[in-house]
């Protein structure tokens, strides 16, 4: 069942990925140019988004940080200004593992400002074109570690929640007014960011498997894209599962991974 506009023909659109110097942001850049869509690339990295405009002709590289919202909207502004938007990815995301009982106020503010609060700057800066256009697409990356609160996750977590819950109600108010959004919610991937899990990592996939799945959902014109499913369905079985089965289940979890 399609919940939003299908996105097949990239021809001509243009698309701004923002966390784009790395990871699964950088893969779908590279996969929407393939197909020949106009890219727009943000990241703090701006010598990683000048290496992939040289490698990309007709890119366009956007250095700017997702925290600043006055460069959001400066950017925003730059890609309406030269034909217009047709679709947001907010790809931005930090993650360090932490415990309850090694509690760090910066890194859990860290996690909020990028993985969060980013998100929002982003909306601010493209929703009121997007509502006087009628038309265009807003895609945020969460993660199933949002589906419910797991060991090493204190910080990253509730973040990626909140991004669910953001998505949720996006679609609730801006379906009816012809609007696209989507949540993307990956298993582990293979990044900088997965690259410190001292952990095994169940299904792990590279960041260009991670892009075709995006890819393929927003043609397919998915609201939720989680990927791989042999991994993401068993997360949703935890997600449905009742408190009196869950809690004792992430106990064990944390024994086991102390």
């Amino acid at each position: 069942m399609s919940h939003n506009p299908t996105l097949r023909d990239w021809t001509g659109k243009t698309v701004w990925l923002i966390g784009a110097s790395s990871g699964i942001g950088l893969a779908t850049a590279r996969a929407l140019h393939a197909r020949g869509a106009r890219v727009a690339v943000s990241a703090r990295n701006a010598s990683a988004l000048a290496s992939f405009v040289h490698a990309h002709p007709g890119a366009v590289a956007l250095p700017l940080d997702a925290t600043d919202p006055q460069a959001l909207r400066e950017a925003a502004g730059q890609l309406m200004a030269s034909g217009g938007l047709d679709l947001v990815a907010y790809c931005a995301g930090h993650y360090k593992a932490q415990r309850a009982y090694e509690f760090d106020l910066a890194e859990m503010l860290k996690h909020q400002n990028i993985n969060y609060l980013g998100a929002l700057y982003v909306l601010d800066a493209v929703l009121p074109h997007f509502l006087q256009q009628r038309r265009g697409h807003i895609s945020l990356i969460s993660s199933v570690a949002g589906f419910r609160g797991l060991p090493n996750s204190l910080a990253y977590g509730p973040t990626k929640a909140a991004l669910i819950n953001l998505a949720e109600t996006l679609y609730a108010d801006l379906s009816p007014r012809g609007l696209g959004v989507s949540l993307i919610n990956p298993g582990f991937v293979k990044t900088g960011l997965t690259a410190q899990n001292q952990f095994a990592m169940p299904a792990l996939i590279t960041a260009e498997q991670a892009a075709d799945e995006i890819v393929q959902g927003w043609a397919r014109g998915r609201f939720e894209i989680h990927f791989p499913r042999r991994f993401t369905f068993a997360m949703k079985v935890l997600q449905w599962l009742p408190y009196g089965l869950y809690l004792p289940l992430v106990k064990r979890m944390v024994k086991e991974h102390p």
